[in-house]
């Protein structure tokens, strides 16, 4: 958001150099915009209210819990090592939402000690567990039943939630949706729990608002007359990644959720909310890499190879995303050689960007971007080949802080038995 050029001709974020920051930091490094960060976390307040969640999974670190809780969200937590991180960035447990699919009786455990805002229950084990531990806890745990509502989402296959044939939640077609419902309404009438209300989550990357309108559709005929208090609608908004894609604001996301609501008969008191996470972090960050290699193969392609690759951005291997590519220090600048861009790992499908557009003097030492990283890069992260992973920078005001340090060589040792 903060994004310009500066007097030198070069990019600069939050004030911050960019071409300077890599030469002070090294790369790869993730560099995170703050006042867009905050602006988002903003916009998803005042469009969904209060109890709309982060989910934590796009990119999680102490200061980006911090960050969020500061701008009035709560956090969606998926695994205890979630839990772990907003915790001991001082978020209190009040704010968070557990998820996962196949929480362990620890990971329960720790949410009903917390005690956090909402367990996000996922299957009938799942109640076998609460009716199990939730008698440990200080009071009884407050529950959403996630619901898989059968709508197919305009996406790609690895990351639609919502269809009847999907791992996660209660099938409302099958009949598992109201045998969870009835024995949740047992434990509660047995003091176990306290039963709020109904979650569903379609998928990621959605850029029609339309899928939403059929997740109301459909869940609305079935919520509207149960007598709870909230309704949660997931996430996954999209964002753009390439030129040419547009995506809806959140602003806009949840105007139209609201009117479907009101539309299926969903009462007025209902707390209708939702998870944001993609589309508060991804467009926040630029991935910076320094070019190490270019290779041309007359009549076939050029390869140009940076010192990352799928460790920090594992999106264009497992779902044939697409990203842009730019210089800093020369942002403006035409972009008329086409090559295909890839990382340093023992692996041909090493790919990071596979016709991008760069300009025709790019060489050796440059250092390169990728915009719109912000989401499932560091969360995504890995140390194939043993590389370490990279930092992560906040920029603001005209200066940086690193909120997650460059992974060394004896990190990589660290946990060897």
């Amino acid at each position: 958001m903060t994004a310009a050029v500066g007097e030198s001709g070069g990019l600069e974020v939050g004030g911050v150099d960019l071409c300077a920051l890599a030469a002070d930091l090294g790369t790869p490094l993730f560099v995170y915009d703050e006042a867009h960060l905050r602006a988002r976390c903003q916009e998803a307040r005042r469009a969904w209210g209060d109890g709309v969640a982060y989910a934590t999974k796009a990119f999680l670190c102490r200061a980006m819990a911090a960050l969020a809780c500061e701008e009035g969200l709560w956090l969606d937590v998926s695994t205890g090592g979630e839990l772990h991180v907003a915790l001991s960035a001082g978020v209190p447990a009040d704010r968070l939402v557990m998820h996962g699919n196949n929480k362990s009786d620890d990971e329960l455990r720790a949410a009903i000690t917390a005690p956090v805002a909402r367990i996000v229950v996922d299957s009938f084990d799942e109640l076998d567990r609460l009716e199990h531990l939730a008698a440990a806890g200080p009071v009884p745990p407050t529950v959403l039943l996630r619901v898989t509502p059968g709508v197919e989402a305009h996406t790609h296959e690895y990351v639609r939630t919502g269809q009847d044939d999907t791992k996660f939640g209660f099938g409302l077609a099958s009949g598992a949706a109201d045998e969870a419902m009835a024995r949740a309404r047992r434990l509660e009438a047995a003091g176990l729990v306290r039963l709020a209300g109904a979650h569903a989550h379609i998928g990621s990357q959605i850029f029609l608002l339309d899928s939403y309108d059929a997740e109301v559709e459909v869940l609305g005929a079935w919520f509207a007359g149960l007598g709870l208090e909230e309704l949660c609608l997931g996430g996954g908004l999209g964002v753009p990644y390439v030129g040419g894609e547009q995506a809806p604001s959140l602003t806009e996301w949840a105007a139209r959720a609201k009117a479907a609501c009101a539309r299926v008969g969903i009462p007025g008191h209902v707390r209708v909310t939702a998870e944001p996470g993609r589309s508060i972090v991804a467009a926040a960050a630029i991935t910076l890499y320094t070019v190490g290699t270019i290779k041309e193969l007359p009549g076939i392609r050029t390869y140009v190879s940076v010192d990352g690759g799928m460790s920090d951005n594992p999106r264009p291997v497992l779902y044939g995303s697409g990203y842009e590519a730019f210089l800093p220090r020369s942002p403006d600048a035409d972009r008329p050689r086409v090559v295909t861009i890839v990382g340093k790992h023992c692996e041909s499908g090493d790919l990071l960007v596979a016709d991008a557009c760069v300009p025709s003097d790019t060489r050796v030492g440059d250092v390169l971007a990728t915009p719109v990283t912000g989401a499932y890069g560091h969360s995504m992260a890995s140390n194939y080949n043993k590389v370490p992973r990279p930092p992560v920078v906040f920029v603001a005001g005209g200066s940086h802080r690193v909120v997650v340090r460059r992974e060394t060589f004896d990190d990589l040792v660290r946990l060897d038995a």
